[in-house]
């Protein structure tokens, strides 16, 4: 497949060295020109340019990447989709639920296959423990326990995440999207939405810390806190079912080697049978997702995840950052 590239930051990069064998970058685009322009020279193929309007009209272009600042994904998103052009947009894929509604009816209108970047689906941990959730040995769920933190840097609070123009919000809708999606994965809809985003730290018009309470129908319970307070980089995320728990840590380089521990209930109870499994190694996430994103293209099939998935997290993002407003935190 031939690609455009929307957005040459670390993202664009990391989609970049992602890309299937026999794809090529076709336009890489940015304000920046000569971000363009060294994403070019790495790919060794492709021209530069700065207008994205240029890039998804190309037509040699096949499928186009969003991997712009939050505030214009929606845009960009909706103009490739016009030109008729297959989209993987990075989450959250917009800064409102609006914006994913009108992606959403876009994508029906010209028939196109539209993937968010949810590659945390795609770490090998998580996709180990998905097979064993579909293996049917955990039982009925009853509740999720997730924490996902990093530190900041000196100027972070001048950055651009830190502007909600830009941003739509600070870490809920940075790392916690991606928690509330893993939740959802498992769980299935969430029907009860209680939780907060507060500022203790930065000095900065968006939230550094968000702790949510999502319930199903079934009243199954996720229990999430994201950070940018945590100073040591740090993911756990616990699945809890009648017979199991898994526990999913760290996700490689600062966050620490990616495990799965697998603790499986013995018939007279007591101490658990215990599985653990590492994935050492580089982060073929991003590469396992581009690989679906074409699976789904050829095959016509929906992606996993896709505009619906993006906006149920980005719907429970909304009611949390109203919640929040509304109780002066």
């Amino acid at each position: 497949m031939n690609y455009a590239i929307i957005g040459c930051g670390l993202i664009g990069k990391k989609r970049l060295a992602a890309l299937p064998a026999g794809s090529k970058l076709i336009v890489a685009c940015d304000p920046n020109l000569t971000r363009a322009g060294e994403l070019v020279k790495i790919a060794g193929s492709g021209r530069a340019v700065a207008d994205y309007q240029l890039a998804v009209a190309d037509p040699q272009v096949d499928a186009v990447i969003v991997a712009t600042i939050n505030s214009v994904l929606a845009e960009v998103s909706a103009a490739a989709i016009r030109a008729g052009k297959h989209v993987l947009v990075e989450k959250p894929a917009g800064i409102s639920v609006r914006q994913l509604d009108e992606l959403i009816a876009l994508a029906g209108k010209h028939a196109v296959c539209v993937r968010v970047g949810f590659n945390h689906r795609y770490h090998p941990a998580f996709r180990r423990a998905r097979e064993i959730f579909d293996s049917g040995v955990m039982g009925e769920l009853m509740f999720i326990r997730a924490r996902y933190g990093h530190g900041g840097r000196v100027g972070y609070d001048q950055e651009w995440r830190a502007d909600p123009k830009l941003s739509g919000g600070g870490e809920l809708i940075d790392q916690g999207i991606h928690l509330i999606d893993l939740a959802q994965w498992f769980l299935g809809d969430f029907k009860t939405i209680d939780g907060h985003a507060a500022t203790y730290f930065w000095k900065m018009p968006v939230d550094d810390n968000a702790f949510l309470s999502l319930r199903t129908a079934k009243n199954q319970t996720a229990w999430l806190h994201v950070s940018c307070t945590e100073w040591k980089n740090l993911f756990s995320f616990e699945i809890y079912g009648r017979h199991t728990k898994l526990h999913i840590e760290g996700l490689g380089g600062s966050y620490g080697v990616e495990k799965l521990f697998h603790y499986q209930m013995k018939p007279e109870m007591g101490i658990p049978d215990t599985k653990v499994y590492e994935f050492p190694g580089p982060d073929e996430s991003w590469r396992a997702e581009m690989t679906e994103f074409e699976r789904d293209i050829r095959l016509k099939q929906k992606p996993d995840a896709g505009l619906a998935e993006a906006r149920a997290a980005l719907q429970i993002v909304e009611e949390i950052y109203l919640k929040s407003r509304n109780t002066n935190l």
